[in-house]
């Protein structure tokens, strides 16, 4: 059999069979001057297109208009190319000429130019993918002629609810919807919550509440609208989402009673991102708020999720609530040789050539006690960013301290005790020498 197909008179019956092919279906007058609509086209868009991307380029209007033009210069050539030959197949449909091959260019040119844009508005590289084989998928089907049939096919698998028929193809269309209305909301919300975080007005606990209403009610919009598209009368989910309810009461107590804790958050404002917190033992600034948990992370770089209850139901250190400024106090003991006037003065001095300790209200050293083996001071000191750290400014403070006191020659005494032994009479002791025995205790 391979051996036929390797024979001269094979090959010539086979380019005769694809000339006449050729002769019968393209090489024709009508596929001809259709052609000839293509080309007269496309040269018509390359003498047009480099000036209107020139006028495009031009800044016009806000700043995001100027950037979507931008955007639109790529794709000048292949929209006017698929305006100018759309409209000629339109004029060859009403005619009744053939239009076979202006329809084939129209469907390339539509899938090439939503592939583009996909790639271009949709960063997600699997959604741009799922574009990129539907868009060809849909032009190879109207290509062969077969795209009606196969919505006939889509539609007539399908199961009926009572009055509700839900078909494949609804599905399908319902998915469609689904999906582009979720990627209109996800731009729209990027572009809200941008305006948000840059308002001056908002406070940050009221700006992730808007961002959080906005994208609840986006994302609920967008599947009440997929829903829509099937069919199914949206009344109906009453009673269904009141029974939804009332097992999520029984069921998942804690989670909504964390969803409310989260809410009550957002509109109080007792803890927003930003805020320096100690709670359930850990201490911490808040990263984010979630709709379950607040974020805390702690100097150690370690983040714990910690539930919107507990900030609720138990006590919570706020160290940033109403005012940054958080007062230290530092422990210190002198000799009681030691000039203690002037380690007052050195450590007050200490205090303030450090950077983070605020000038206002200023860095104050007093006597506390008279200790067993020291003088005991302590000093008081400002800073207005615990969310930076307090250890490390407690220790910039003590090696200030240390190094003045080594100049002034202020010493840091260490605890000492004094040991008495009380007998009643003399104590007996008896040497033992190498070799010896036990001799008679010496007194």
């Amino acid at each position: 059999m391979w051996e036929d197909w390797l024979t001269a008179d094979r090959w010539l019956l086979a380019a005769v069979a694809a000339r006449d092919w050729l002769a019968d279906n393209l090489l024709v007058l009508s596929n001809l001057w259709q052609l000839l609509v293509v080309g007269l086209s496309l040269g018509i868009v390359a003498l047009v297109a480099p000036r209107l991307k020139a006028l495009l380029g031009r800044p016009v209007g806000p700043p995001r208009v100027t950037r979507l033009l931008l955007r639109l210069r790529p794709l000048v050539l292949p929209l006017v190319w698929l305006l100018l030959v759309g409209i000629a197949w339109q004029v060859a449909v009403l005619q009744g000429w053939p239009g076979r091959v202006l329809e084939i260019t129209v469907s390339l040119l539509a899938a090439w130019i939503a592939i583009h844009v996909a790639s271009r508005l949709v960063t997600n590289p699997v959604w741009a993918q799922a574009v990129a084989v539907v868009a060809w998928t849909l032009a190879a089907l109207n290509i062969l002629r077969l795209l009606d049939p196969t919505v006939a096919l889509l539609d007539s698998v399908a199961v009926s609810f009572g009055a509700l028929r839900l078909s494949l193809l609804t599905v399908v269309k319902a998915a469609f919807v689904l999906a582009v209305l979720l990627w209109l909301a996800t731009l729209l919300m990027t572009a809200v919550e941008a305006r948000i975080r840059h308002s001056p007005n908002l406070t940050p606990s009221v700006q992730v509440l808007f961002t959080k209403l906005m994208k609840a009610t986006l994302v609920t919009m967008a599947v009440l609208a997929a829903i829509s598209t099937t069919g199914i009368d949206l009344t109906a989910l009453a009673v269904f989402g009141g029974a939804i309810g009332v097992g999520i009461g029984f069921g998942l107590q804690r989670v909504v009673a964390n969803l409310f804790a989260g809410l009550i958050l957002l509109l109080d404002r007792s803890v927003k991102p930003g805020d320096v917190v100690a709670v359930a033992g850990t201490y911490g600034w808040v990263n984010t708020l979630g709709g379950r948990y607040v974020s805390v992370v702690t100097r150690d770089g370690i983040e714990h999720l910690i539930p919107n209850e507990e900030f609720i139901t138990t006590r919570v250190e706020n160290w940033t609530h109403t005012d940054s400024r958080v007062r230290l106090k530092i422990p210190l003991g002198v000799h009681y040789d030691s000039d203690v006037e002037r380690a007052l003065v050195l450590c007050v001095r200490c205090a303030a050539d450090t950077p983070r300790v605020l000038a206002e209200p200023a860095p104050v050293c007093q006597l506390r006690d008279f200790g067993d083996s020291r003088v005991d001071l302590e000093l008081r000191i400002w800073i207005g960013d615990p969310m930076n750290g307090v250890n490390n400014v407690r220790s910039d403070v003590l090696r200030r301290i240390w190094k003045a006191f080594h100049e002034e020659s202020i010493d840091i005494p260490y605890p000492q005790r004094d040991v008495h032994l009380r007998t009643v009479g003399p104590v007996p002791v008896r040497l033992v020498g190498e070799g010896e025995g036990d001799g008679e205790p010496a007194a």
